[in-house]
């Protein structure tokens, strides 16, 4: 199985013990969780993203009145 070697300082490398300790689980353990988390993250944003693209037009039919922040102008009071 691949693996790889990580280098942190010795203040990171202690941050990340005491993340693993509270999660309970051992450092290599907590490594590979925590990029597993991040790319099952990244897939879940780009699909609500996709979700959402597909869904505007609907929304803006439902809700004319209702105008993206991006397109607000100064001072516009948020809903």
């Amino acid at each position: 199985m691949p693996s790889l070697n990580v280098s942190f300082t010795e203040e990171e490398l202690e941050g990340v013990r005491a993340a693993a300790a509270a999660e309970g689980k051992s450092l290599k353990q907590y490594l590979h969780d925590l990029g597993i988390r991040e790319m099952q993250r990244k897939q879940f944003v780009a699909g609500a993203t996709e979700w959402a693209e597909r869904l505007r037009g609907e929304f803006d039919e439902a809700f004319p009145d209702e105008v993206p922040p991006a397109e607000r102008g100064n001072g516009a009071a948020a809903a």
